[in-house]
């Protein structure tokens, strides 16, 4: 369902045509048939297979590497090591188009002489198949000498640990002071105090890393690569020591990415495997490959003490953040950035101190995933308040209630919030929504859980991102989009038709889109961070209302009628005040040409420029702006085997505007089933670093058994900085869903799990625990 609800900013609902209505997506159609081409698909003539040889243990010396033997083998093409690279260094930060300076993570491309987690590449293979280029792999002789590892954050921040990063382990650090923590603190009449705990997690997308490299008749090396940003070409040429012209980076349609496509990882393997070929490569990740082959979600330690009045009011705020950043910085400085702007959820917090770390450790590494770290803290927030409800006897909604955020409060970094903040509509459908429980029966307990968070979308306001799009109008009056924006899923590309047809007033049919190609697409930036329909949609919009513009000019000239008294829709062109004279857009379009006017635009939207956060305070602007919603939760609980079921599933989400609701509905499905997983069953277990799950027989993620009805209710403040007043979706869906199931467990068997995830094997043990 879709509503818009009255409160907050004053809101009206425009005249829209194309944008609200649940359109079938232009990527629907060859996905439901199986005509869609992923990566995977693309194969070429002559073209070699590549494999990666990885270290079997985590901390070691690479004492010996010899390669001979597999050089030797037939067919063998090429078998690269550390010592034939010319630049042992990728950088992976986050791309960007304004040349500003990256933060220190690069990561070696292949071992030299240290391995600092299990499954760090040592060689890469070519050959003419992929079971010859496996046996080359089996012949390469090596000789690792163990060294003293860390695989705790908190044992690699004592004295004396092994160093796996820097001086001090220590990557990034996080600290935000608001207010007067002390004073709000003696101002409490209780303090409450709680450690949660989650886990490393995995992305489990469908379709594994895969991608296709050859040079061309230009000796430009191109690469067909599952990929979410398809300006990662940057980093690629710097790696293999070429200009950033000479690689061209394509993205077919993404089978899944959750921030895991988001680095670089086979894209530069496969470019040297091609520069030293000069083959064609084709690299495709086994799933085995891919479980060690890109970073993992972060697990977080977060001990929240909270002072709060007898009437639930909060008056203090104090947390404490620890994140396990694995072997490589990667992107954990932005992780700990985001946990630290959400630690205190939806919530008014006046006296704050927020102290977080991301250390470096030997486990695997940990970088981007859906979410971003304001998943975790919601894990942790949203447990808090309803601990703080349990000790205070309050109804756990009324206390929410008494300490949402309202439009115009300031947030963490005491940056006000412009937009609507719907929370507590959010929260009260949700719940309502759930009815009435179901009986308990035999030896099953029911609960039933809330949890409500605040989202970021758009990056981080001083990183200056920009976006750009090309729409232009053919002379039959068909419009053409071109972005770079790559779709991992979602309907990014989709919905930039919608927004181009609602501008220009055709239908979505009407509408052609080009997309992720870094040589001829207009550079979008990446697909993460909630930022592709806010960024690259805005572009679009932009551009779209340039050539609308053109157009209208022309048409007030040949109907007699002033500019602003004509509208467009249906492929006809009209007098608002009179719709019989008209004209069809298509003879409007050739009118325009013939008159050398120009029929299209390439147009850059510049997100909102700041200066960063005070050094001392964490004061500032971080994000464009924030989404807020609530997942309500029932579970039974079977308190003989501890196993949950989910058997009522509710999210509510304002997203400012949904440009097609199927498509939102889609995403909050997706994100309820992710965060089940992440609440009760998904965990990258490692032992002294070394990963016990490799492959989907351990690694349990939700199956279409488990996951129960997810029921949508899409509120609409059209208050949102995206285009026609959206905000976003993309990760908002899965952040309140682990917390919610979390409190749910906790209401049905009368006994906290603080620790993701929630397995039957901790709630037996936590009802079997003696009480302290």
């Amino acid at each position: 369902m879709t509503d818009t609800i009255p409160t907050g900013k004053a809101v009206t609902r425009d005249a829209l045509r194309q944008v609200g209505r649940p359109l079938v997506r232009t990527d629907a159609v060859g996905k439901a048939v199986g005509k869609t081409m992923y990566v995977g698909d693309h194969v070429m003539q002559g073209m070699l297979h590549a494999r990666v040889l990885r270290s079997p243990i985590a901390s070691a010396r690479l004492t010996r590497l010899d390669v001979s033997k597999a050089r030797a083998l037939d067919r063998v093409a090429c078998v690269l090591t550390a010592d034939d690279l010319e630049r042992p260094l990728i950088a992976v930060d986050i791309p960007g188009q304004t040349g500003r300076a990256r933060l220190e993570t690069d990561q070696q491309v292949l071992v030299r002489d240290r391995v600092r987690y299990h499954g760090e590449p040592l060689a890469l293979i070519a050959a003419e198949t992929v079971e010859i280029a496996e046996e080359a792999m089996r012949l390469i002789e090596f000789d690792l000498e163990p060294i003293p590892g860390v695989y705790n954050p908190e044992d690699a921040l004592q004295p004396g640990a092994p160093i796996v990063q820097g001086t001090d382990n220590v990557v990034a650090a996080q600290k935000i002071v608001k207010g007067d923590i002390e004073k709000g603190f003696r101002e409490a009449d209780r303090i409450i105090e709680n450690t949660f705990q989650t886990q490393f997690v995995e992305h489990a997308f469908l379709e594994p890393e895969v991608g296709l490299g050859w040079v061309d008749e230009n000796n430009i090396i191109n690469l067909r690569a599952s990929t979410q940003v398809i300006e990662n070409f940057r980093f690629i040429a710097d790696a293999i020591g070429v200009p950033h012209n000479r690689v061209r980076v394509r993205a077919s349609l993404v089978g899944g990415g959750f921030g895991g496509k988001e680095d670089v990882t086979m894209e530069c393997y496969i470019a040297l495997l091609v520069k030293h070929t000069g083959r064609p490569i084709r690299l495709e990740f086994t799933r085995e490959d891919s479980l060690m082959g890109h970073g993992k979600r972060h697990p977080f330690t977060m001990t929240y003490r909270t002072g709060v009045k007898a009437d639930g009011t909060i008056t203090a705020l104090e947390v404490r953040l620890i994140a396990d950043a694995g072997a490589y910085v990667f992107l954990s400085p932005y992780v700990l950035l985001y946990a630290a702007i959400a630690a205190p959820g939806p919530y008014r917090v006046d006296n704050l101190l927020i102290d977080g770390r991301a250390v470096a450790t030997n486990n695997m590494y940990t970088s981007a995933f859906r979410g971003f770290g304001a998943a975790q803290a919601a894990v942790a927030y949203e447990q808090q308040m309803d601990e703080i409800a349990m000790e205070l006897g309050i109804d756990r909604i009324e206390l929410r209630r008494r300490n949402y955020l309202r439009s115009g409060d300031t947030i963490s970094s005491n940056y006000p919030i412009e937009s609507a903040v719907w929370t507590e509509e959010c929260v009260d459908r949700a719940w309502a929504a759930l009815g009435e429980p179901t009986e308990a029966t035999g030896h099953l307990r029911i609960g039933r859980g809330v949890a409500a968070y605040q989202q970021s979308y758009g990056r981080i306001t001083y990183l200056h991102d920009t976006s750009q799009a090309w729409v232009g109008v053919e002379i039959d009056g068909s419009v053409t989009v071109r972005s770079g924006v790559t779709d991992i899923g979602a309907g990014q590309v989709s919905a930039l038709g919608q927004i181009a047809a609602e501008v220009l007033g055709v239908d979505l049919d009407d509408v052609a889109i080009y997309n992720s190609d870094s040589a001829v697409t207009p550079l979008a930036g990446t697909t993460t961070a909630t930022r592709a329909l806010y960024m690259t949609g805005n572009a679009v919009k932009v551009a779209a209302e340039a050539l609308r513009g053109r157009l209208i000019e022309r048409a007030a000239k040949s109907l007699g009628v002033a500019s602003d008294g004509i509208d467009i829709a249906d492929g006809t062109v009209f007098a608002i005040d009179d719709p019989g004279i008209s004209m069809p857009f298509h003879e409007l379009v050739k009118l325009s040409a013939a008159d050398g006017i120009h029929c299209s635009e390439l147009a850059i939207f510049r997100a909102p420029f700041s200066d960063g956060l005070d050094p001392e305070t964490g004061e500032g602007q971080v994000h464009p702006d924030y989404v807020f919603g609530a997942h309500a939760i029932e579970v039974a609980v079977d308190v003989e085997t501890g196993e949950v079921s989910i058997l009522k599933s509710v999210a509510a989400h304002d997203v400012g505007r949904a440009i097609n609701p199927t498509a939102v509905e889609g995403q909050i499905e997706g994100g309820a089933a992710q965060g089940q997983g992440f609440a009760l069953s998904e965990e990258m277990i490692y032992e002294e670093g070394r990963l016990i799950t490799p492959s989907f027989s351990e690694y349990l993620i939700p199956t279409s058994m488990d996951v129960p009805k997810v029921e949508s209710i899409i509120l609409e403040s059209g208050t949102g900085l995206g285009p026609f007043g959206a905000k976003g979706i993309g990760e908002p869906a899965l952040t309140p869903v682990a917390p919610a199931i979390a409190n749910a467990v906790t209401d049905a068997i009368g006994v906290r799990v603080k620790e993701l995830p929630i397995t039957p094997e901790k709630i037996v043990a936590a009802l079997h625990a003696e009480p302290t």
